[in-house]
């Protein structure tokens, strides 16, 4: 063998360190420029999935209940513990409802999607819009339903690059036709929050049956809440229970609203698991669908 077939025995002192430090830099950049791009689409369509063992009829009833939940990164009530999806999980399974909205979703991109896997485990079908990047990975709305989705679309409720909104809005197969189910986080300020809501209501997609439900951040009067309410309440005067903050609520945050569908009853979910898991309490509505030429 010549000398230069000569393999050494052991690497020159320092050469894994230094291979190591290049493996890592390369797995951030490769990340930082996943999430540039992802970042750059916002909002988009991130997950439509049903699961592999349904266990629910094609077509929802008259009647349904209803539920919507802001999660918080699945960080609970302070948002800075580490993710434990396992806490808000149990109180979805709590709800026990035919279709849950839910409000900041986080899917981290370097494990497994927890939600996936609480929507595999309580045989829900899933539609998920990414509102934004977060460091962890995407944040956003999700649909979960006992009843297959047969669309899904989402829309764009942003004004500006500071504060990204979006709403993720799926159609249902229904006894008198088609139903809208929107799930949404309105903006915090009142002016941008009342531009939302007449996108919502003038969308060409959602003239028919459509409950609309999410985090309204209705924590007073204003030009928006009015408009939901006269034109998908009736004018009727609403008492909406406080779900935030969840440890002791005040605000009234947290909202189900209708047109082709009567609210029957609202409440929030003030369950112990549920004050530990997110600092908003989730809703339970529960729904009759009515015809639309009898509504008001």
């Amino acid at each position: 063998m010549s000398a230069k077939e000569v393999i050494p025995l052991e690497a020159p002192a320092g050469r894994p360190k230094r291979k190591r430090r290049a493996e890592s830099k390369a797995r951030r950049e490769r990340a930082a420029e996943r999430k540039d791009a992802l970042a750059a689409a916002i909002p988009y369509l991130s997950v439509v999935r049903a699961p592999s063992v349904p266990i629910h009829g094609k077509e929802m009833g008259t009647e349904l209940t209803v539920a919507s939940y802001n999660v918080h990164r699945w960080a609970g009530p302070n948002g800075v513990r580490a993710p434990d999806p396992a806490r808000a999980g149990f109180v979805i399974s709590e709800l026990d409802a035919d279709i849950i909205a839910l409000q900041e979703v986080l899917r981290p991109f370097e494990e497994d999607d927890p939600l996936e896997r609480l929507a595999e485990a309580l045989h829900l079908h899933l539609a998920f819009v990414a509102t934004r990047v977060h460091r962890r990975g995407e944040i956003g709305n999700a649909i979960l339903s006992r009843w297959p989705i047969t669309s899904v679309f989402s829309l764009d409720l942003s004004y500006g690059r500071v504060e990204k909104r979006s709403a993720v809005a799926a159609e249902f197969n229904g006894p008198d036709g088609p139903v809208d189910i929107v799930a949404t986080h309105l903006a915090l300020v009142d002016r941008t929050r009342n531009r939302q809501v007449r996108m919502i209501l003038e969308n060409p997609r959602l003239q028919r049956h459509i409950i609309l439900l999410g985090d309204m951040n209705a924590w007073r009067n204003c030009k928006a809440t009015r408009a939901l309410e006269e034109e998908l309440v009736g004018g009727v005067a609403m008492t909406w229970p406080r779900t935030f903050p969840a440890a002791r609520p005040v605000l009234a945050l947290d909202r189900v609203y209708s047109r082709g569908a009567r609210l029957e009853a609202i409440e929030a979910h003030d369950s112990p698991a549920a004050r530990k898991a997110s600092d908003h309490l989730p809703v339970v509505a529960r729904i009759q669908l009515t015809d639309l030429e009898e509504e008001p």
